[in-house]
């Protein structure tokens, strides 16, 4: 059954709620891998995230419950350029879906208004890195029956 979710573009006064969404999302990832891979403060968070939509260099797609309006999940979505993707093309560095409303197609509505979100830029692709697997296989099937493809690799990060 899908629940009745209405999507819309955050705005900057979202920060808050979707700043707990990150922590949520973080901290499942950290327990489920056993690593403190991420530092997370909820004002930091909610403050680099307002900053963020302020400056229109992230967009952040929020599911909402259509029944009471509560913030359910979001999608983040960035623009990247690369000459092996002929051009611009979205990243998606976090899609988070809170546990009782996964499996109802939320992450799919999500997925699909990322799409015509990139469609409307001219993007070429949408890029997206897993959790650590084998602890999120579940995730790598739920974007390959999106449409993803496994491109190979692993991502790798640097502190500056």
């Amino acid at each position: 059954m899908t629940a009745p979710i209405r999507l819309e573009q955050a705005s900057a006064d979202d920060a808050p709620i979707i700043a707990v969404m990150v922590g949520e999302l973080l901290n499942e990832i950290m327990r489920a891998t056993g690593n403190q891979a991420f530092h997370f403060s909820l004002d930091e968070t909610t403050a680099r995230l307002r900053a963020f939509l302020e400056q229109g260099k992230y967009h952040v797609l929020v599911a909402r419950d259509a029944t009471d309006g509560n913030a359910v999940g979001f999608l983040t979505l960035c623009e990247s350029f690369a000459l092996y993707a002929e051009g611009a093309y979205g990243t998606i560095p976090e899609l988070y879906v809170r546990p009782e409303l996964r499996s109802q197609h939320v992450g799919q509505q999500l997925i699909q208004a990322a799409r015509a979100f990139g469609h409307a830029r001219q993007w070429k692709r949408l890029e997206v890195t897993t959790p650590q697997l084998p602890q999120f296989d579940r995730t790598l099937a739920f974007y390959e029956r999106e449409g993803f493809s496994v491109a190979g690799g692993r991502k790798l990060k640097m502190a500056l």
